[in-house]
């Protein structure tokens, strides 16, 4: 018999490092991980856009009995469960609780916006009689992820009358799909000699719509009239009816398993949607009255600095808890609104870069968090210095790490990557300036803000059960 060491024993009980969340997973748990993936994957096939992930949750609200909060309410009591919603493009759920709001509030905040292209105001075009459509990327991309890949069109098209029309196309297996061209190999001496960032120009980004022409000899752009004949009778809209419309170009892969264990989900869009369902699904689980009312609070831009009506800058979230307080009858002025942030805990809710161990050299591996390990707590995020981030106080990583442990949590901590390799921000810093101690909390991914990111089921539930326990029971 191996007795360990006086060293060994000490080591074990004053060192830390994080555990694999399957290794110590209870065999009851099991079944729900794979449950929650199935439900996880079917939100990231119906919402790829932002004004999708409202609707979709709309419609999860008013299946746990949220309401719309409108002007009309005069009243809520402890119980409650209501949601705002800021221009089709961020909602925010609140289930009031048993305490006076004054006291604060719980809150997980998380963005539904990812990477992708969005097409220009005046966007379609013939050359080469092939129709095409512009873009300007949305976020930070590699520019040569989105060539040669399966693309789908969402989005609105406000019509001149004021009437909106919805498009989706190239998700249904029966759809045509879109692409961007790429340079053949054979004629690529130039192209590869090139850096990566420059390998395929922005403007370069044009996809491919059409190319069969209409029958009419006196018409000089033959492809693009047929473009816009097929968009007419299909959805009523003329070329000029684009410039008022927000349409987005992204991947039209489904949601898979990965690996032969089937551990893994790869799919587009999980910055940041996994939090986002996670934190949404957290608060509609919640059946009690809670002691605190829990915010779950849904943003848009967060991928191009939180700027815009439907961001976390925006004054939306401040409005609406104000409205909150007073149909409670806790408002008085805005110094009631300041002492109820002050009184508030929250988690800003962002995936964490996984160290990929094929290029471990961009990481700091001894600060970095490890698919399976799961839920990541982040101290602080930024750039290069911390700049563009927000740093949670050493009091309040306590109490959340306190929190982790005596609820059976596997978390782990990380940064992301090593200090001068690159950096990024979060909806951290939006909800600090209120006076809400936060930290950032979320699920590991890998090939972040690739068209195909992996993350693992258990860091999904695991991220899962803390934002459920936060909401309902933290103090």
């Amino acid at each position: 018999m191996n007795e360990k060491s006086y060293g060994q024993e000490l080591y074990e009980k004053l060192s830390y490092t994080s555990k694999n969340a399957w290794e110590v997973l209870k065999e009851e748990e099991k079944p729900f991980v794979f449950d929650l993936a199935e439900k996880y994957k079917h939100f990231l096939n119906c919402a790829k856009t932002e004004r999708e992930v409202v609707e979709y949750f709309i419609e999860r609200a008013k299946e746990k009995g949220y309401k719309e909060f409108n002007n009309n309410i005069q009243e809520l009591k402890p119980g409650d469960k209501v949601y705002f919603v800021n221009n089709n493009k961020s909602i925010l759920f609140a289930h009031i609780g048993k305490k006076p709001l004054k006291e604060g509030f719980n809150l997980i905040g998380s963005h539904i916006d990812s990477p992708r292209l969005d097409l220009k105001p005046k966007p379609l075009y013939e050359s080469s009689e092939l129709a095409l459509l512009k873009t300007h990327y949305y976020g930070g991309i590699k520019k040569y992820h989105w060539v040669n890949v399966p693309l789908s069109i969402h989005g609105v098209v406000v019509k001149s009358d004021g009437s909106k029309v919805k498009i989706t196309i190239g998700e249904d297996e029966n759809d045509p799909v879109f692409y961007i061209t790429d340079l053949l190999v054979h004629l690529s001496s130039e192209q590869l000699q090139k850096k990566a960032s420059e390998a395929i120009p922005a403007e370069n980004l044009n996809v491919l719509i059409g190319s069969m022409p209409f029958n009419d000899e006196k018409v000089k752009e033959k492809v693009k009239l047929n473009v816009l004949k097929i968009l007419n009778e299909k959805y009523g809209i003329t070329e000029e009816d684009l410039i008022s419309a927000d349409i987005e170009v992204v991947p039209a892969a489904k949601a898979r398993d990965v690996g032969l264990d089937r551990s893994l989900i790869g799919a587009y869009g999980q910055d940041d949607r996994a939090c986002s369902f996670l934190a949404a699904e957290a608060i509609f689980s919640i059946d009690e009255i809670p002691e605190k009312t829990a915010i779950v609070y849904l943003v848009d831009k967060e991928e191009i600095g939180s700027v815009g009506i439907s961001s976390a800058e925006a004054s939306f979230f401040d409005i609406s808890v104000a409205k909150l307080m007073k149909a409670l009858g806790e408002y008085e002025n805005s110094l009631d609104l300041a002492l109820c942030f002050e009184n508030s805990a929250a988690i800003s809710g962002d995936v964490a870069a996984a160290l990929d161990p094929t290029y471990e050299s961009a990481y700091d591996k001894l600060n970095s968090t490890l698919i399976g390990h799961g839920v990541t707590i982040e101290k602080y995020t930024g750039v290069r210095g911390k700049y563009s981030g927000s740093e949670a106080t050493a009091e309040y990583v306590g109490k959340i790490r306190n929190f982790l442990n005596s609820n059976n949590i596997c978390w782990q901590t990380g940064l992301l990557g090593k200090v001068d390799q690159g950096g990024g921000g979060t909806i951290a810093m939006f909800i600090a300036r209120k006076m809400i101690n936060v930290i950032d909390s979320g699920v590991p991914v890998l090939s972040m803000h690739s068209t195909f990111e992996i993350t693992s089921k258990v860091d999904v539930y695991m991220t899962y059960k803390f934002y459920s326990k936060f909401l309902r029971k933290f103090e």
